[in-house]
């Protein structure tokens, strides 16, 4: 490295090393540290007091003064980013004492540790404090060997590898764990049946369940040397309806996740945890069953530990008054209250990143007005984790500038991406009709599992739909190709791929039909013999970039399902070829599904294309039951 650091020690200078080696991942190189303007070939390095970092520029050089190794790395891409100098002076801190992103392994893709440190990085580069690991049951526990089993689980070294990494970086490497509901994968084993009280909800008050927890926090305590925890105990609304009930009759439902809470709390401070838990059960058990809650309720019965940090998750609106509202709700049950928003990536293969921005906004504000000292940016994987973990970095960029109430140029996510933040956007574009930010849906995975004989999802189609996939699709192709140097090509590559599939696939069924009940046997005809095999050669352009997108970003456990979900329908496709070709030879009188009159969707009120969001492929591929 030609870079010449003045007054810098030497950890740091192996903490920059290490981040300059690995920056063509990143899109920016050495060259770009030594040569670009502002900074210069010399420039002092030093820590200071104060939060965050400030940047001074001198002819021939210049200063950046830090408080932590990830307030440096914000500051020097900063730098980077800046066409001139003409700012002398440049001052940043973050609004949050603690800020940091989360990533779900749980959901089948379990991240590859290579993955985990490229993120890691990445949230440096951006200024977070902490990363966050949602397990399950994908943490290897001594004593369960059962628990995350072929599920790719993460090992304790894998784990001290990474946390040993983020440390180098100034990075919390953060466990984000399940201790009451949310573990239905280990519920296929009858030795965990037994501690379950109703579908994936733990038995409270039940010693096998108290030995699974011991064993559990003490495996994560082992692997993580961060004593701050999320213990989960989210959307367990049938506690106590199941086993609990038979074994100890009808008891109020706060009640036994309080004494619950207690126990799980003891084996913490086992440990030395301070302990976050997601808030929204103290509402739902107390008042209506809304998360949290339609209506003012009485919480007189609710005791939230003082131990306890309640964690406010929510990404479902873009008014701040919405959250303000919900914050002095919690306020009125804890005075340790964090929030926790979201990047879009749970409802299929390409983000919303548009809508968490604006959410992010909203959100973001509120928390700033209100005090919020904790807030992390969460990345589910919802029914598979389709969209790849990278695909959400609009979102963790804009985030982070709200944060910090930033105006670093755009042309830092340039630097992070190699594509510019607009033409990172287009992923978001191959769900259609969200370009304001303000609705979201996931219509290119309803509309590619769309069976084209039910038609399930006819009726929200509107006239332009194909040709929005069509154009988003030429989009993607000419980005790729000014950007193709990319480290995250392969991510809109995959996206691209998509877009080909749903140009012909949206509206096939649509097609379809209305040639059947027209008695167009010529349209049918081009159908089998031109327009299906073609669709099938893009699934498997398709399938294979997804695939390749999959292995170069998490383990191999968990694709399976989407092999399944993906070989099942291009299987399907070609028996509705079949089945369309034996209509035309006459050797079938009729197609029964053609036949019978298709209602619209109706599943929920709202069923607007626009909005409509339905992402379990369960729900999606068929009305029997899968």
């Amino acid at each position: 490295m030609v870079l010449e650091l003045v007054h810098c020690e030497e950890d740091i200078r192996a903490m920059l090393r290490e981040a300059v080696e690995l920056a063509p991942y990143l899109s920016f190189s050495a060259e770009d540290i030594a040569e670009s303007s502002p900074l210069q070939r010399k420039y002092r390095i030093h820590f200071q007091e104060e939060e965050g970092f400030r940047i001074s520029f001198q002819e021939g050089g210049g200063e950046i003064a830090y408080h932590t190794r990830s307030a440096l790395l914000r500051a020097l891409l900063y730098a980077l980013s800046l066409a001139s100098a003409e700012e002398k002076n440049i001052v940043e801190h973050c609004a949050f004492s603690e800020f940091g992103m989360m990533f779900d392994l749980s959901r089948n893709a379990v991240l590859r540790t290579d993955t985990v440190k490229r993120l890691i990085r990445i949230a440096a580069y951006l200024g977070y404090s902490f990363v966050g690991l949602y397990l399950e049951d994908t943490i290897e526990v001594e004593g369960e060997p059962y628990f995350g089993y072929m599920r790719g689980r993460l090992s304790r070294k894998e784990i001290k590898e990474l946390d040993d990494y983020a440390a180098l970086f100034g990075i919390s490497l953060r466990p984000f764990i399940q201790t009451l509901a949310h573990l239905n994968q280990i519920t296929r084993y009858e030795e965990y049946q037994k501690s379950i009280d109703v579908n994936d909800i733990l038995l409270p008050e039940d010693s096998r369940t108290e030995e699974l927890l011991r064993h559990l926090i003490r495996s994560v305590a082992e692997a993580f040397r961060s004593r701050k925890i999320n213990i989960g105990m989210d959307e367990a609304e049938m506690l106590g309806l199941g086993k609990y009930l038979k074994k100890h009759g009808y008891r109020n439902r706060q009640e036994i996740m309080q004494r619950h809470l207690k126990k799980v709390l003891e084996i913490c401070r086992e440990y030395g945890y301070t302990v976050q838990m997601w808030s929204d059960m103290f509402f739902r058990l107390a008042g209506d069953g809304a998360y949290y809650g339609s209506e003012e309720k009485p919480f007189s019965e609710v005791a939230v530990p003082e131990e306890v940090e309640l964690g406010y998750w929510d990404y479902y609106s873009t008014e701040e008054a919405h959250y303000t509202e919900n914050i002095r709700r919690h306020r009125k049950l804890a005075d340790r209250v964090a929030f926790v928003g979201g990047a879009w990536k749970w409802t299929g293969f390409v983000p919303h990143n548009r809508y968490s921005i604006e959410a992010g906004k909203a959100a973001l504000g509120a928390c700033k007005k209100a005090g919020i000292s904790s807030v992390t940016i969460t990345a589910w994987g919802d029914d598979g984790a389709e969209a790849s973990a990278f695909s959400v970095l609009p979102t963790l960029y804009i985030d982070a500038n709200i944060a910090y109430n930033s105006k670093m140029p755009e042309e830092a996510f340039q630097k992070l991406s190699g594509y510019s933040l607009q033409e990172f956007l287009l992923l978001d574009e191959v769900n259609p009709y969200c370009e304001s930010g303000e609705t979201h849906n996931n219509a290119s995975k309803y509309l590619l599992y769309n069976d084209p004989l039910l038609g399930t999802f006819d009726s929200v189609l509107r006239e332009d739909t194909a040709e929005r996939f069509r154009e988003v699709g030429e989009k993607l192709e000419r980005v790729i190709r000014a950007c193709e140097g990319s480290a995250f090509t392969y991510i809109l590559e995959t996206a691209r791929c998509l877009a080909l599939v749903l140009e012909r696939k949206a509206d096939l069924g649509k097609r379809i039909r209305s040639a059947y009940l027209a008695k167009d046997e010529k349209t049918l005809q081009e159908i089998t013999e031109q327009e299906i095999p073609l669709l099938l050669q893009r699934m498997e352009a398709f399938y294979a970039s997804f695939r390749a997108q999959w292995n170069r970003e998490n383990k191999s456990f968990g694709f399976e399902v989407q092999t399944v979900r993906l070989g099942g329908l291009m299987q399907r496709l070609k028996d509705v070829q079949g089945i369309l070709q034996a209509y035309l030879r006459k050797e079938i009188p009729s197609v029964m599904e053609l036949d019978e009159p298709v209602k619209p969707f109706h599943y929920f009120e709202n069923n607007d294309i626009q909005s409509l969001n339905y992402n379990l492929w369960t729900d999606i591929v068929s009305t029997s039951k899968i």
